[in-house]
């Protein structure tokens, strides 16, 4: 496959974002990738940042070559764009403008947004929400959105994770085509699925509606398995690659294939950066999708 391949910012810079931007973007490139995904939200990539700043980031990143094709982030477990506090939402969404905003200074093409969450599987304090009101009150976040995301030129990509709202292909894609808006795609992560599905039935679906792809392995475990069933082996787990490139292909899928290596097998050890779990990413992805 000759799509962009990446790696997320956090397997190589960590949670706080204490790397500076432009090392880690050096270290990616010597890896032999074609480029870097950015996480927005903690140290200097975050609110407050500069459009002169990120147009620096971005000419580095030119000078050596390199893509910086997405942006992600976490922030959206703190403040959720379906809460059903208004003025929790109303943070969401003033945060995501300025991560629209930043993303596209910094010349990425697709932010990932979790669009809201019935429940947080890992933080028992935050509160469950009726299904059906976290599609009200997300719809309504988005629907704001679509203007920012139009000047901005970001699409924003829902993911398909582990918060108990758009579980399956087809809610994900009923969820993204009542926007009616090329703004709106879904970030498709095929290691997410594998808890309860296969990745290759959601390509099939979701189809041209993807424009962002985040590439990990999932082991099922105890008749489904938990956190602990993301290992840090793209080549250990359930994932079916020639199932996932051959679907891909189908629907002439041709954006960027992003590794987001976050190994919660490892429970309470797990430290981020780790340069050598991402060395060892960037070789497995390349003779994965490289081949291909």
């Amino acid at each position: 496959m000759k799509n962009v391949l990446q790696i997320n910012y956090w397997t190589v810079g960590g949670f706080d974002g204490k790397k500076p931007v432009e090392q880690a973007i050096k270290e990616v490139r010597d890896m032999g990738l074609d480029g870097i995904e950015l996480t927005f939200g903690a140290g200097e990539f975050a609110p407050g940042i500069t459009r002169k700043r990120c147009k620096e980031i971005r000419g580095f990143a030119d000078e050596l070559g390199m893509k910086i094709e997405t942006c992600a982030t976490g922030t959206y477990w703190d403040i959720s764009l379906s809460a059903t506090s208004s003025s929790v939402r109303r943070k969401a969404v003033n945060f995501t403008k300025d991560y629209l905003q930043a993303a596209g200074w910094v010349g990425a093409k697709v932010c990932l947004v979790i669009p809201g969450a019935v429940f947080v599987p890992w933080n028992d304090k935050q509160p469950v929400i009726p299904y059906a009101k976290v599609w009200e009150l997300s719809t309504a976040s988005i629907k704001s959105l679509l203007s920012v995301a139009a000047k901005t030129g970001v699409v924003m990509a829902i993911e398909n994770v582990w918060n108990g709202f758009l579980a399956d292909p087809v809610a994900m894609k009923t969820f993204i085509d009542q926007f009616k808006s090329k703004y709106v795609g879904a970030y498709f992560d095929i290691a997410n699925c594998v808890v309860n599905g296969f990745p290759e039935h959601w390509i099939e679906i979701l189809d041209k509606r993807i424009s962002a792809v985040h590439v990990k392995n999932f082991r099922r475990q105890d008749c489904a398995g938990g956190l602990h069933g993301f290992g840090d082996d793209l080549l250990e787990g359930d994932v079916n690659y020639n199932a996932v490139i051959k679907a891909l292909k189908k629907t002439g899928y041709k954006g960027p294939l992003t590794a987001e290596m976050i190994p919660f097998s490892r429970g309470e050890n797990l430290v981020l950066p780790d340069m050598e779990l991402a060395w060892d990413t960037a070789r497995k992805m390349k003779n994965i999708f490289r081949k291909k």
